[in-house]
């Protein structure tokens, strides 16, 4: 049976000597089967978060549960389930990806057989011979995450594996990431800071700032949380001019451009309401479209 979270924390903090606490009582939960998005500004503990999560900081793990096991008493059997991509891959450049599988399935004594079948599902199936020096960096990163697959996970901790990534190289991560999630059940873990892509990809969220965990849910309970910002866009005839006349009832208009502005509003602001205004300042209202985003919310949350 299935433990209801693949990554439970309990109070877990960490402070580096002579500094406060840099990850300060967090109570993470992340469900087994999902894709959870761990997001937060430079500096708010994301990464320390996950090497405490991979084992790799001196500390006592007796808070960590991985996979339904407390950390400190199944290290370092735990890790045969639990893949791991912590920032840059480590790779062998003169040699194939095919190649690269097979060094790494001797060092942990492992057979051969599963190498094709990964290759396979992270679209490096077709590289021969060519050296993983040849790769760009989205080939790269989906290598390391191929070595992070080789035992067939059920559990993947992944640390900014979009950094760098063209958009070409996004996308096929974030198409990667889905497919592992559907067609192999894997729990997947994402530390990043590109919200859009997070948005896109990810069913639940954390996000955490000045290492406290300030939301945790689904993305429609996100949506749902009282105060949210959201955006709201309008089509006038002469954007420019209606900003000047509209910016001291709603401070902080801007034109996007001739024909649009843009106004954020709290989450309890009626756009009903703003249209009326608008009409009442005489001002001609060609249309009216509601964004609300992961972006709005998280300047909310982490303002």
């Amino acid at each position: 049976m299935q433990p209801e979270f693949a990554i439970e924390t309990r109070e877990l903090s960490y402070a580096f000597p002579h500094s406060g606490y840099v990850v300060d009582h967090i109570n993470l939960k992340v469900p087994t089967g999902s894709i959870y998005g761990f997001l937060g500004p430079n500096g708010a503990g994301k990464t320390t978060t996950m090497r405490l999560l991979c084992g790799m900081l001196p500390a006592r793990y007796d808070n960590i549960f991985l996979l339904g096991q407390r950390l400190d008493q199944c290290m370092p059997a735990i890790f045969k389930d639990v893949g791991t991509l912590i920032e840059t891959p480590s790779l062998y450049l003169n040699l194939s990806a095919y190649d690269n599988l097979k060094v790494v399935c001797t060092l942990r004594g492992m057979p051969f057989h599963n190498i094709e079948a990964v290759l396979e599902m992270v679209g490096l199936a077709h590289t021969g011979k060519k050296s993983a020096r040849a790769f760009s960096l989205g080939m790269k990163q989906r290598l390391g995450i191929a070595i992070a697959m080789l035992d067939d996970p059920k559990l993947m901790l992944l640390d900014e594996p979009v950094n760098g990534l063209d958009p070409v190289g996004i996308v096929e991560m974030r198409e990667l990431l889905i497919r592992l999630k559907e067609e192999r059940g894997v729990t997947i873990f994402i530390s990043s800071h590109l919200l859009s892509e997070i948005e896109k990809t990810c069913d639940h969220i954390g996000i955490i700032h000045k290492g406290k965990l300030k939301f945790q849910g689904t993305m429609e309970s996100l949506k749902e949380s009282p105060g949210m910002s959201k955006e709201v866009r309008v089509r006038v005839e002469n954007a420019y001019d209606t900003v000047k006349l509209v910016e001291p009832l709603f401070p902080g208009v801007k034109a996007l451009n001739s024909q649009h502005f843009i106004l954020n509003l709290p989450d309890d602001v009626m756009v009903s309401e703003v249209n009326r205004k608008l009409v009442e300042m005489n001002i001609p209202v060609e249309g009216i479209e509601v964004k609300k985003g992961l972006e709005e919310w998280f300047m909310n949350i982490t303002r």
